[in-house]
């Protein structure tokens, strides 16, 4: 029996997600596959971002050279490292599916406590341009006491990166979620990653304001052409490929060289299927020094709305004078008293924050954006991620991570949900926090309603209140976010249009106003 031999670097993580693919190979099709290391560029010079090298293809020429040579049979990369234009008679055949496309910060327990009164710089260790436009814009507002961030330069593989956050070369440092989750679900590899991060505690980067690499999470597998074996290989490999995850991150990908591409490109780009035919797009920071934030979703033909209209949002309250805002529904906090001691609570509504804040400390914390993320930062608490504005289908991913789990050993146990009373949800066990109830309205509210054509709802039982008490606004053009509140329109067969968030709205409305 012939013994596929598999190209992969050197570095812990890279033979690591290598024997994952190597074990799901050998499951899958009864072929033996054996690792041959090959020592690249960028594993050997780690003292400088890869940004400030010459040349390019640091992590893959000499793979390359491998495979065409045929001295491999197969190689892996991170796809993220691989190149638009890849060498003649290299072919990919699969790439594989990624759980997680995130960033994460892993900061000390102790860092974190001393957040509120923090003295001087908050010093992030990253060398991506990508991540250090982003985290210097917008990282501070997340962290209690708000310090200024500074990054600085970090190389080296994933165990020396924490290694030096352990020795307090660094407050905190980002890496990529998707590789300490493969070092955690390999047994040697776990093990080592557990002393590691002993004391440390995070923070998932929400997509929507810190967007990952194009293509990070999701690994390329790729063969020589003309091999008198190709299609039997070709075939085994390609039962590895994810089609989700080929349709993201082509996507991703196609984005990051219209902005140019490179190692130096400062733009982090994530595409997330919605559904079929629907993705959500994200681009974050700067080109040639300018700042770059699009947030799109495909696959949506949205209307054009009349000129001249008024525009609803169903918040109590904002800053266009131009707008509507909900002077119907009334939301009332109900202060509780509650044991969160080693629990993980989704906090879904500021409404919530009270109630939080007169019980004992919770594991961990998790809020349904990032503005209410900001605002429970604020107030002094530590936010493990956020849903993103997007449902809970995200942290049901997360709450299953191993590399977390490292950290929060309870995450995997149901959570509590803090919510409204009436809500359900799928993460845990609901404490109703808050009440919602009518108020009367002057008949200037329900003239000025009258005149608007667009809708922008929070929720849908806030629909539903106003359509029994306004049944005119059914015809008018129904906008909200694509979590909880879009999924409860399109179960009730109620015409709605996802827009990506607030700004996305406003865009929409301006432009066909």
């Amino acid at each position: 029996m012939k013994t596929y031999k598999i190209g992969t670097r050197g570095s812990l993580l890279a033979v690591t997600q290598s024997t994952l693919v190597k074990n799901q190979l050998e499951q899958l099709s009864g072929e033996k596959f054996e690792l041959v290391l090959i020592k690249t560029q960028g594993d050997q010079i780690t003292n400088k971002p890869l940004w400030q090298l010459e040349g390019k293809d640091f992590f893959t020429k000499e793979l390359d050279e491998a495979l065409l040579k045929d001295e491999v049979d197969l190689v892996i990369h991170s796809y993220k490292d691989l190149g638009s234009i890849r060498p003649d008679r290299i072919k990919l055949a699969a790439v594989t599916e990624r759980k997680y496309a995130h960033d994460i910060l892993l900061i000390p327990q102790k860092n974190i406590n001393n957040l509120q009164h923090w003295k001087g710089e908050f010093v992030v260790g990253t060398s991506s341009p990508r991540r250090i436009a982003n985290i210097t814009r917008s990282l501070k507002a997340y962290l209690p006491g708000s310090p200024e961030i500074k990054c600085e330069t970090l190389r080296g593989n994933i165990n020396t990166r924490i290694q030096k956050l352990k020795n307090g070369d660094y407050h905190a440092i980002t890496l990529a979620l998707a590789g300490i989750e493969r070092l955690a679900s390999e047994e040697k590899a776990r093990e080592e990653l557990r002393e590691l991060l002993l004391g440390m505690n995070y923070f998932v980067l929400p997509q929507s304001l810190f967007p990952s690499a194009a293509s990070q999470g999701a690994l390329g597998i790729e063969i020589r052409e003309g091999r008198d074996d190709n299609d039997k290989l070709f075939n085994i490999l390609s039962q590895l490929s994810h089609s989700k995850t080929v349709e993201e991150v082509t996507r991703e990908r196609k984005s990051f060289q219209e902005y140019g591409g490179g190692c130096h490109l400062a733009v982090g780009i994530n595409v997330k299927k919605i559904t079929e035919g629907l993705f959500l797009h994200v681009n974050s920071g700067e080109v040639d020094g300018r700042r770059v934030e699009k947030k799109w979703i495909e696959g949506v033909s949205f209307p054009a709305l009349p000129s001249g209209k008024k525009l609803f949002v169903g918040l109590p309250s904002g800053k266009h004078n131009h707008i509507i805002y909900d002077e119907y529904l009334k939301k009332t906090p109900e202060k509780k008293s509650l044991d969160l001691g080693g629990k993980h609570v989704f906090v879904t509504s500021r409404y919530c924050f009270e109630s939080l804040m007169a019980s004992t400390p919770a594991e961990g914390i998790w809020a349904a954006g990032p503005k209410s993320a900001r605002e429970l930062a604020a107030r002094g608490f530590w936010v493990n991620g956020s849903a993103d504005g997007l449902g809970t289908e995200d942290l049901i991913s997360l709450r299953s991570s191993k590399a977390l789990s490292l950290m929060h050993e309870h995450l995997q146990k149901d959570w509590v949900v803090l919510t409204h009373e009436k809500a359900a949800s799928d993460l845990g066990e609901v404490v109703g926090c808050y009440q919602r109830e009518t108020r009367k309205t002057p008949q200037e509210f329900e003239t000025k309603l009258k005149e608007a054509s667009a809708f922008f709802w929070t929720s849908f039982p806030q629909y539903q209140e106003y359509l029994e008490r306004f049944p005119f606004i059914k015809n008018a053009h129904h906008f909200c976010g694509m979590g909880k509140t879009w999924q409860e329109f399109k179960k009730e067969k109620v015409n709605v249009y996802p827009v990506a968030d607030m700004d996305h709205y406003y865009d929409l409305v301006r432009k066909d106003s």
